[in-house]
């Protein structure tokens, strides 16, 4: 991965801290406090949220991130407490792109970001559904003409719903295009990310495209330009 690269974490061991600087010397560590980190950061930034930090939730944390412009585009893995429905719920509608479960150790952490990282990059072509258009190799999506920001699990399922238009997707086929662990998701958290994917574009301009069709799934309906 290329070495400019900066991971946030709250309030890590010391021996993580070294088994990352001896195995990726070239990232830098950012400690991650009550506020954010205001200034531009270095590369691509991955943060790793314990669920209880020092002065504050980790999904208060989480939202803090999501509003500041440093972190905005950040990929996020909060690290759960205990592997419950619940908790992996509340930490996607808090901003996070996924979770693990702690304690957090620096195989799983540099597992996490070299899955994601490594994801072969899309080749180059404009889609376009009505009023929305989307850039995969860019990674960026537009609403009549404007850029739209999009976290990436829902930039994932947009990205999908395109390139496959009148097509209806059960949550278990989305979860699997996402290349995600079906033990560490469920319906509930495709319900999430629709809803976020949904909110994101109808606040740029654009009619709600999805539809969702009962006991099967979701559908984005062709629209014309």
């Amino acid at each position: 991965m290329n070495k400019h690269t900066t991971l946030l974490l709250t309030a890590p061991p010391a021996g993580l801290l070294a088994d990352i600087a001896r195995k990726r010397p070239g990232w830098e560590i950012v400690p991650l406090e009550e506020l954010p980190p205001s200034g531009p950061l270095d590369g691509r930034v991955w943060g790793f949220i314990d669920w209880l930090c020092p002065t504050m939730s980790g999904l208060e944390l989480c939202r803090r991130l999501r509003e500041t412009e440093a972190t905005r585009d950040a990929h996020l893995t909060l690290v759960l407490d205990e592997p419950s429905q619940e908790a992996r719920r509340r930490a996607l509608q808090a901003g996070a792109d996924d979770y693990l479960i702690g304690p957090l150790d620096v195989t799983r952490l540099l597992e996490r970001i070299d899955s994601v990282a490594d994801e072969p990059a899309p080749q180059r072509r404009q889609l376009v559904n009505g009023a929305i258009s989307l850039d995969p190799t860019a990674h960026q999506v537009r609403v009549h003409g404007a850029p739209v920001a999009m976290r990436p699990n829902e930039f994932r399922l947009l990205l999908h719903f395109m390139e496959h238009p009148d097509q209806v997707f059960s949550r278990t086929a989305l979860i699997d295009r996402l290349g995600k662990d079906d033990e560490a998701i469920d319906d509930r958290t495709v319900d999430v990310w629709i809803g976020r994917l949904r909110r994101a574009l109808i606040a740029s301009g654009a009619p709600d495209p999805l539809r969702t069709v009962r006991s099967l799934g979701y559908v984005m309906d062709s629209v014309e330009g």
